[in-house]
């Protein structure tokens, strides 16, 4: 399974957002620059994302997005099934009709158990993790160019 595009850059745009949740709104333009995205293609998957409820948006001149919700209550797993869909490796375990050997085939037992991991693992990381990783890996790159310098 691959992310298109809009997933990608979807999580690092609401990644971006979450790192000025307490600073008020952020204009498209500064996450657009910041992450190196398009700004027309950041209007499309910030539509998205507001209409799902992940972001709300603030007009006029000091106007931007912000999250809907605390980072630590916005999961990747949201992010990506509203940018990307469903999570499925194979389209039988979406819909049985696809195929007629649905209710005895051994591999869709495997592709239900990867799907399941997949949002277990998605669903169990919010942006306020992200945020933490984001913390730790800079003090520690802070601390490394203190000593290569020292």
């Amino acid at each position: 399974m691959k992310l298109s595009t809009k997933g990608r850059y979807g999580l690092k745009a609401m990644f971006e957002l979450s790192l000025n949740q307490n600073k008020g709104p952020v204009p498209l333009k500064v996450i657009a620059k910041k992450q190196n995205i398009s700004d027309q293609y950041l209007e499309q998957i910030f539509s998205a994302l507001k209409k799902s409820g992940l972001v709300k948006s603030v007009r006029g001149a000091q106007g931007g997005y912000l999250l809907a919700k605390e980072a630590k209550d916005i999961s990747v797993g949201d992010i990506l099934v509203v940018l990307e869909g469903p999570v499925s490796l194979s389209d039988c375990v979406l819909d049985e009709d696809v195929c007629e050997n649905s209710n005895v085939c051994v591999t869709k037992i495997v592709w239900e158990k990867m799907k399941k991991g997949i949002e277990d693992v998605i669903n169990s990381i919010t942006l306020q993790d992200m945020i933490n990783d984001y913390n730790k890996t800079k003090v520690n790159n802070d601390i490394t160019n203190i000593i290569l310098k020292g």
